[in-house]
């Protein structure tokens, strides 16, 4: 596989590197598409000391301390490096609301640091991950990484000079990734508590973690710069969820919190309008490329169309979920 991978040979840089995706993604490619360099960048020194333990031996692996609000100190870790995976992101959505500014300070102004020190380090490619939260936002996050979208995929416009290209891939819940509910209902369910439910008619889009990675690496071999990468993945309900988790266990409905949306959507009908479909993934071209985007093969969706994940056409039914779990070791 590493024969035809766009890793091979390659420096290649994580932002947010000790976080769930930066963990899976560092694995695959070591194993996988024999990189010459990786190079972990994160602010967080525990994980960073933690990921050392299992890959500090690997000559192929760097780790470099420092925050994306960080220009400079982002410009001396380009220094050398092929390819970026923007994975650096503030997350949690009822935080983002209290604490606004950092949000804005991390998933915008960081995401431009980013850009502005790839392009002047002269990194050929620059893939960021975006969330289905981007599309048609409801809260402050989901706001915050539209913004960040539209800045790499606009930054094109001026990167073609520099040797620079920008791609963003969006996709829905990782399953097995921090922060994932199916601990925690386990948690619940080994103490014979009722699973939460916030909605009982609330869906969600579900990608595994080596997926998630996998389509990241594909974009890396597809993109000419200005897609947006949008995944063909099955929705799931979140009763369905808990059944796989706990069968027969109560469920009650709590309510759908500030900035929950009942289910996710993932393409606008907006942007629908100008959307390709691909067997395997959706591409949204940019709304202007000035500097020659190439327009990929495929049909345009059909009018009226959006990616939601309650009008999908692929389902996980309970079995689908607990094979998937059993698969991942959960």
């Amino acid at each position: 596989m590493s024969a035809q991978s766009p890793l091979k040979d390659a420096s290649i840089l994580i932002t947010g590197g000790t976080g769930s995706f930066g963990k899976e993604f560092l694995a695959t490619v070591l194993a996988e598409h024999d990189p010459a360099r990786v190079v972990i960048f994160s602010r967080d020194e525990l994980k960073q000391y933690e990921m050392k333990q299992k890959w500090g031996d690997d000559d192929r692996v760097r780790f470099f301390l420092g925050d994306i609000r960080d220009l400079e100190r982002l410009q001396i870790a380009l220094h050398g490096v092929d390819h970026v995976v923007h994975a650096a992101a503030l997350k949690q959505v009822d935080t983002a609301e209290y604490n606004p500014m950092e949000y804005v300070k991390t998933n915008v102004l960081g995401s431009e640091n980013v850009i502005r020190a790839s392009m002047l380090a002269g990194v050929k490619k620059v893939v960021a991950l975006s969330t289905d939260k981007a599309s048609s936002p409801i809260n402050l996050y989901g706001a915050t990484k539209l913004t960040a979208d539209k800045l790499f995929i606009s930054s094109n416009n001026y990167a073609k000079g520099y040797g620079s290209q920008f791609a963003v891939v969006r996709y829905g819940n990782v399953m097995g990734s921090r922060g994932s509910v199916i601990p925690f209902f386990k948690a619940l369910a080994d103490k014979g508590e009722p699973l939460p439910i916030t909605d009982m008619r609330m869906t969600r889009f579900w990608i595994t973690l080596p997926q998630a990675v996998d389509f990241v690496i594909q974009s890396f071999a597809d993109m000419n710069g200005g897609e947006l990468y949008v995944p063909r993945i099955p929705s799931m309900k979140v009763t369905d969820l808990a059944e796989a988790i706990a069968p027969g266990a109560p469920l009650v409905e709590v309510g759908v919190r500030p900035g929950e949306k009942l289910h996710e959507e993932m393409i606008s009908p907006e942007d629908a309008r100008r959307t390709i479909a691909q067997p395997t993934r959706y591409i949204v071209p940019p709304t202007l490329a000035e500097w020659g985007f190439v327009e990929p093969a495929g049909d345009i969706v059909a009018d009226g169309f959006s990616y939601s994940s309650d009008t999908n056409d692929q389902w996980l039914s309970v079995q689908d979920i607990r094979e998937l779990m059993t698969q991942l070791g959960m």
